[in-house]
C-alpha cells in the first residue's frame, strides 16, 4: 500500500495527542502552522514514559503538534499505527523499529511519502534521514566493563533480553560479549545465541530471549537459577529484564547472593543499586531521545537539512551508574519527570 500526501491536507487533519496515542481535533489557528510529527515507540516500558515526557519538551520548546504512539502488541501493532500516521498525512515520523531488517519495505514507503528519521534502536538498511540514541555497540561492552569491575576474578554469566531481531539488542548483546572475551573493538562482531563462549576468565552460559513477554522474561531468570544454580552473574539488557531477575531472585531467596548487571533505569533497578544487590547499570537518555527526535524532525520539515551530520547519527551517550553516583542520578531524572 502506497500514500500519497500533501502538506496542505496535512494541515487540514491536524490533531493532537496526549499521552500515548488518544487524540482530539484541534481548533486553533496557531496550532495548525506546527509541524505535524509523531514519535513511535517499539513497546510500553518505564524507558518511553521517560522518552515520552522528553518528546512532550521538546514540543514545547520547538513549536510541534506531537503524537507520541506506544504499541502495545509488537510489530504488528507498530506497523498498523504507523500506516495510520501516514494516512493522515503526518509531517515527519521518529520510529524504534521493532525488527528492523523485516521493517525496511514498510519503513522506505514511509520514507518516500514523509520525514522518517530512528531513535533508539537503528533501521541501517533503511531509508531514514538520521539516527538518534547511542552506540548500543560500545554501550554494551560499557555493560561489560560493569561486570569486570564486579567479577575480576571470572565467572559465569547469563545475559537476557528481549529480542535479537532489534539492532540494538544485537549490537549491545555483542559488547558485553567482545568486552568480557577481551576483543577488540568490532561492531561487525557477532556471536550466535545458544552457544557458551568462553575465555580463561568468563564464561557466557547462553542468551535468553523473551520477545517483550514479561512472564517469559521472568520464566528466563527462573530457568537460568534452575539449571545453574551456582550462576554468581546475570546481565539484563532491556529494562524490564533487570527487575524480573530481582524478584526472581528474591523469590528463589538468593537476592545479594547472585548479583545483576544492569540497562536502563528502571526504579527497581537503581533501588537495586542503592541497596547492593545490583552492581551497576548503563542507562541511556530517553528523555532527551524524545526531545532530540521532535527538534530533528522539526528542522527537517522547515528544510534545515544541514541538522544532519555527515554520519547519519545524532550521538546521545550512555554513562554507567554505581552505587557512587546512583542518589545523583535518579535525583536529576526525577528532576527532568517533574516527580517528587
Amino acid at each position: 500500500m502506497m500514500y500519497r500526501w500533501t502538506r496542505a491536507t496535512g494541515i487540514m487533519a491536524a490533531m493532537v495527542v496526549i499521552g500515548c496515542g488518544g487524540s482530539e481535533p484541534l481548533t486553533t489557528d496557531s496550532d495548525e502552522q506546527k509541524p505535524r510529527v509523531a514519535y513511535v515507540t517499539n513497546g510500553i516500558a518505564d524507558f518511553w514514559t521517560i522518552a515520552d515526557a522528553g518528546a512532550k519538551k521538546g514540543a514545547e520548546e520547538f513549536g510541534a503538534d506531537l503524537q507520541v504512539l506506544m504499541p502495545a502488541n509488537g510489530i504488528g501493532d507498530q506497523k498498523q499505527q504507523i500506516e495510520d500516521l501516514l494516512s493522515q498525512g503526518i509531517d515527519g515520523l521518529a520510529v524504534s523499529p521493532i525488527d528492523p531488517v523485516n521493517q525496511t519495505e514498510l519503513l522506505n514507503e514511509v520514507a518516500e511519502n514523509t520525514i522518517l528519521i530512528t531513535h533508539d534502536s537503528d533501521a541501517p538498511e533503511s531509508n531514514r534521514q538520521v539516527y538518534i540514541g547511542m552506540d548500543n555497540y560500545l554501550a554494551g561492552r560499557m555493560c561489560g566493563e560493569l561486570v569486570e569491575e564486579a567479577l575480576p576474578e571470572g565467572g559465569e554469566v547469563m545475559i537476557l533480553v528481549g529480542r535479537m531481531e532489534q539492532d540494538n539488542a544485537r549490537r549491545r548483546r555483542q559488547g558485553v560479549i567482545d568486552q568480557l572475551m577481551g576483543r577488540p573493538v568490532n561492531a561487525d562482531n557477532f556471536d550466535a545465541p545458544g552457544e557458551v563462549i568462553r575465555n580463561d576468565k568468563y564464561v557466557i552460559l547462553d542468551t535468553l530471549t523473551d520477545q517483550f513477554d514479561r512472564a517469559k522474561a521472568k520464566a528466563n531468570a527462573e530457568d537460568t537459577l534452575s539449571r545453574y544454580p551456582d550462576v554468581p552473574w546475570m546481565v539484563g539488557l532491556f529494562t524490564y529484564n533487570p527487575p524480573l531477575c530481582l524478584e526472581s531472585l528474591q523469590q528463589a531467596g538468593k537476592l545479594g547472593q547472585v548479583k545483576v548487571v544492569a540497562f536502563d533505569e528502571a526504579e527497581e533497578t537503581l533501588q537495586g543499586i542503592t541497596d547492593g544487590s545490583v552492581y551497576g547499570t548503563v542507562v541511556q537518555n530517553p528523555f532527551e531521545y524524545g526531545r532530540q527526535s521532535v527538534r530533528v524532525l522539526v528542522e527537517l520539515v522547515g528544510g534545515n537539512k544541514a541538522i544532519i551530520p555527515e554520519n547519519l547519527f545524532i550521538d546521545i551517550p550512555a554513562r554507567q551508574i554505581r552505587q557512587d553516583n546512583v542518589a545523583t542520578y535518579w535525583s536529576e531524572l526525577n528532576e527532568k519527570l517533574e516527580r517528587k
